[in-house]
């Protein structure tokens, strides 16, 4: 079936309609009209798959994905024109230019956590830039991927875009398939697979991971503010996401404050007893429950800790000082609890952010700009903010993706055209001059051409 579907898709695609770009904004246009029709099922399908709240499905599903599609098909006509560069001297007299070309067929593997969000983000991209698209959500929420399967069916044609549900198998055997490009965000662990996958082919990637996101607060932050924009960063979708902040490096002087206005914005954000809240998304499914609530033990709770495994509930927790070499501090957390580590001194944060691979973000509370900006470029990170958490996720305009172990490659608005799209550069070279002195025998041009080349 997978074979016969790809043929089909390489079919669609060497017949040429993809690269018109008025088919591109065609389809998009009705993928637009279906997902805004459909934005009530959508997050109906995210409170069944785990109790995800309707505002944070909106704010971080649904409205990203109507605002990045309304982008893209306005600046689409714009990104898919050849762009004129300045052309080399050498060349002289040439006009240059970047021609952008669909890689052909494909490949996109969504994960659970942001089930619609990170599905049809890239899918949106790899359609702009004149791709066919299989997409492959997630077997771990089941009402969103089947949601998606019906609405990119009464969108597309299947060989141009189609949905492939299914678990790991599924995922292997479309793996063992030649793709011209794979689009993968998941676990760092499945993004070795899928390289190693891809790499037989030479196949290009783009792998969007995780890792162990510090959020250092110094000395100088407005605690109370911090506290806020922590607790939402952390504890939204249940901290399952790759951006949140993983552990705290606080100074060791506002540590106690800290605590108390923590405290204060998680009932201020869940209530007393965060369980009754329908603000709190819950685990995905029993098994994260259980490795996470792992990490609990032999842990000193400073706030939550409860866990209740009929509801899959783990409630928002802080860990005060845990060992460095404790299992919650060793792989990224991706749920509802956050460790705090404090420092005495700036040169400490060193022994910590460095013992771990590049974390997709970093996070900075600092009143003192200075400082903060000579945090920011002294780790390497995929992307991160200063005196915010996770926001600069919403920015289309900022690439989105990791460095190292945290991933290959970004996205977001044209940055995912971009991504799907190969750089073509082309050289058209005038008939009026013909300039001999590159043209053999080349007895006696030597001389001549080091001039030219000293000169320019």
């Amino acid at each position: 079936m997978i074979p016969d579907l790809l043929n089909a898709q390489k079919k669609f695609f060497k017949s040429g309609q993809t690269l018109e770009v008025a088919y591109r904004k065609k389809v998009l246009k009705s993928l637009l009209n279906h997902l805004i029709t459909r934005e009530q099922d959508i997050t109906e399908a995210l409170y069944k798959d785990f109790k995800k709240p309707e505002f944070e499905s909106v704010l971080t599903e649904t409205a990203i994905v109507i605002q990045d599609l309304k982008h893209t098909i306005k600046k689409l006509s714009k990104w898919a024109k050849p762009k004129r560069v300045f052309p080399a001297l050498l060349n002289f007299p040439s006009s240059d230019y970047l021609y952008s070309e669909p890689y052909g067929n494909v490949l996109v593997i969504a994960p659970w956590n942001y089930p619609y969000q990170l599905a049809i983000a890239p899918l949106v991209g790899a359609v702009a830039a004149g791709n066919t698209v299989v997409l492959k959500p997630s077997e771990l929420t089941p009402n969103t991927s089947a949601l998606l399967s019906d609405i990119i069916k009464k969108v597309f044609k299947p060989e141009h875009v189609t949905v492939v549900q299914g678990g790991v198998g599924t995922s292997t055997q479309l793996l063992h398939q030649r793709w011209d490009y794979i689009f993968f965000t998941g676990s760092v662990n499945v993004g070795k697979i899928v390289a190693k996958a891809a790499a037989p082919n030479l196949t290009p990637i783009t792998l969007e991971l995780g890792g162990k996101n510090p959020c250092i607060i110094d000395e100088t932050a407005n605690i109370k503010l911090t506290a806020k924009r922590v607790v939402w960063g952390k504890f939204v979708n249940a901290g399952q996401t790759c951006i949140a902040p993983d552990y705290v490096l606080i100074h060791h002087t506002k540590k106690e404050a800290f605590y108390k206005a923590i405290q204060h914005e998680i009932e201020l954000a869940y209530g007393q007893n965060p369980e009754d809240s329908k603000d709190l998304a819950r685990i995905i499914n029993i098994k994260n429950f259980e490795r996470l609530s792992e990490l609990l033990v032999n842990q000193k709770c400073k706030i939550g800790g409860q866990t209740n495994a009929k509801y899959l509930y783990i409630a928002p927790t802080i860990i005060d000082e845990p060992k460095l070499d404790s299992e919650v501090m060793k792989d990224e957390i991706f749920g509802p609890i956050l460790p705090v580590v404090s420092y005495q001194d700036v040169s400490d944060l060193d022994l910590i952010i460095l013992s771990y691979n590049k974390p997709l973000s970093l996070y900075v509370f600092s009143t003192n700009s200075a400082k903060a900006k000579q945090l920011i470029k002294k780790y390497s990170f995929g992307g991160g903010c200063i005196n915010d958490t996770i926001v600069h996720f919403a920015n289309h305009r900022l690439p989105f993706g990791g460095v190292g172990n945290s991933g290959i490659g970004a996205y977001h608005g044209q940055y995912t055209f971009d991504t799907f799209s190969h750089k073509k550069g082309i050289v058209k070279k005038a008939n009026w001059l013909d300039i001999p002195v590159r043209y053999a025998p080349y007895k006696g041009k030597l001389n001549t051409v080091r001039k030219v080349l000293k000169w320019l």
